[in-house]
């Protein structure tokens, strides 16, 4: 199946995790339709997701507004209709700490029984062609569109959140044959227009017109 080709759903530099660069089912599962999901976590220049570490975060908690990616814009990957939009969901405590991810990975198998909404959170879909594009893990309170909305690539369409199954504030990205994402089959999916700074720091980077972004790297739209 042919990828579908997006815009990036942000401004600013943001961490590449579980990119299906690296390893297909890149999130370790084909539940949910995330065979070809990736995961984008903002960063400021010197990679860093948050500004601060204390004690909570080797051994506890923290609040989602901690994290650079809590609140920025999350903009439409595609020109498109909104198809479906979940709000409500509350935005966790982040788990840095290996403390706190034990009891949260326990909760996995009941959260998965709890169904999508438990997942991905807040989440909005578009439709794009024939292929269904979702964005997950959205800030509560923070969704500007509704189900029936033509939206451009580019507007923004809810701010970034740290809902659903979630350790983080992050942005999930996922593409479907399916608005149902409980049922739906994976669509690879690539980007277009992008800068990307290799893992392992420095300021060399490569601008890319078309690809899948790799694992670790940071990755920022280019201006077209």
């Amino acid at each position: 199946m042919d990828a579908v080709v997006l815009d990036l759903p942000f401004t600013g530099r943001w961490i590449v995790q579980n990119s299906p660069a690296r390893r297909v089912p890149s999130h370790g599962t084909t539940l949910m339709g995330t065979s070809y999901a990736i995961d984008f976590v903002g960063v400021d220049e010197r990679r860093r997701t948050a500004p601060l570490r204390d004690w909570r975060t080797y051994l506890a908690t923290e609040p989602p507004e901690r994290f650079y990616a809590y609140g920025r814009p999350i903009l439409a990957p595609c020109d498109g209709t909104v198809v479906a939009v979940h709000d409500g969901e509350v935005d966790h405590e982040a788990r840095r700490s290996q403390l706190a991810l034990v009891p949260y990975a326990l909760g996995q198998a009941g959260r998965i029984r709890q169904g999508p909404a438990a997942i991905a959170g807040n989440h909005v879909t578009l439709r794009y062609g024939a292929v269904f594009v979702t964005l997950v893990h959205l800030r509560r309170g923070s969704l500007l569109v509704e189900v029936g909305d033509a939206v451009t690539a580019g507007q923004q369409v809810a701010e970034c959140g740290n809902s659903g199954n979630s350790t983080e504030p992050h942005v999930h990205v996922q593409a479907n044959d399916s608005a149902d994402i409980a049922t739906a089959r994976a669509v690879p999916l690539a980007f277009r227009d992008y800068r990307e700074w290799p893992r392992g720091g420095g300021e060399a980077y490569v601008d890319r017109t078309l690809g899948v972004p790799a694992e670790a790297a940071v990755v920022a739209p280019v201006a077209g």
